[in-house]
């Protein structure tokens, strides 16, 4: 199964958020992302340093699936690149 990574095209892919809006105000601004990779029925995924934004990207998920009447299966797993910690949550379809 390929993931198409949303995350690596922008500049705050590798932050770590102070706030909670700050997490909320970008994690909303990736909806049109996933929703493009939702009608498309693509496996897509992100990455991140902050496990902040992968949290609400859980709960974000599936709401966005929902608006086009897609299931998706989430996966979340966390890994380490060049001895740091990156979580990552990728959809699959059911």
């Amino acid at each position: 199964m390929e993931v198409y990574w949303v995350n690596g095209q922008y500049q705050e892919d590798e932050r770590i958020f102070d706030s909670l809006f700050e997490v909320y105000e970008w994690v909303d601004s990736l909806y049109q992302d996933f929703s493009n990779g939702f009608l498309r029925k693509e496996t897509i995924g992100y990455a991140t340093p902050d496990v902040k934004v992968i949290d609400y990207l859980t709960e974000l998920i599936p709401q966005w699936a929902g608006y086009t009447n897609v299931n998706v299966t989430m996966h979340r797993d966390k890994i380490e690149v060049d001895g740091k910690d990156m979580y990552r949550i990728w959809t699959s379809s059911r």
